[in-house]
């Protein structure tokens, strides 16, 4: 689990079929990855969650399976920079969001425009990823929500209703300090949606028929009996969407 802070920056190569080589550059930050780093220790590269099998001087050896070189960028760049962050350790601050390091699918940066305070910065889907688009990140894209491109945790300023595209408002030290300032209209970034927003979307889909256990956040409600007294209006009533 991860909370999409970004601690450092760093270059990855492929190495072989399904392993990257992540070098990072002399700095205070790279100094917080390689800290208590071991092998078997897991690191979100570019918001892809990696183990590490070995570790270097100056950066580290990670495995990748094909699923994650097929479903994310990590394969289709080198010698680029990428975010990276350590997992969250019990006791930890919680600045982001939850991101869990499995990625969706794959977004492209449509434009990137500076403005008095931030930098304004929208998120479409390629052509080749349009139907992986509209399945997996779409349903979850929601005006003040949670999303994580790259790997950074970021709240979507704007989209439309049928979440085709999306626009983030980022702060200039966000900005600066990942990989973000790096990105030209046309390139590629890794996608997660919420996972909170995907658990709601499989309850109001499935319904509550399978479910015999309300949620703890729902015990004290007098108003619910079981989870069947639970709609879509009960949830938007509530907070909880």
């Amino acid at each position: 689990m991860f909370t999409g802070l970004i601690q450092a920056l760093g270059k990855i190569k492929l190495l072989a079929e399904s392993q990257i080589l992540v070098s990072l550059e002399s700095s205070s930050n790279s100094q917080i990855i390689l800290e208590g780093l071991a092998i078997g220790d897991s690191v979100a590269v570019d918001g892809v969650c990696l183990t590490v099998i070995d570790i270097l001087a100056q950066g580290f050896v990670a495995i990748v399976s094909p699923e994650t070189l097929e479903r994310s960028i990590l394969g289709k760049i080198s010698d680029r920079y990428v975010n990276l962050e350590t997992s969250l350790r019990a006791g930890s601050k919680l600045g982001g969001h939850f991101v869990t390091g499995h990625i969706d699918g794959v977004g492209c940066l449509q434009s990137s425009v500076e403005t008095i305070n931030a930098w304004e910065m929208k998120f479409t889907a390629p052509q080749t990823t349009d139907e992986r688009w509209e399945r997996q990140i779409a349903p979850y894209i929601v005006a003040k929500g949670s999303i994580a491109v790259n790997g950074i945790s970021l709240t979507v300023a704007d989209c439309d209703v049928d979440g085709n595209w999306f626009q983030v408002a980022v702060i200039p030290h966000s900005f600066n300090e990942t990989n973000l300032s790096h990105l030209k209209p046309g390139n590629l970034v890794n996608i997660e949606a919420d996972i909170l927003g995907k658990y709601v979307a499989k309850f109001l889909r499935h319904g509550s028929n399978n479910y015999s256990v309300l949620p703890p956040a729902l015990e004290d409600n007098s108003t619910v009996n079981n989870l069947k007294d639970i709609t879509p209006e009960f949830l938007v009533e509530n907070g909880f969407i």
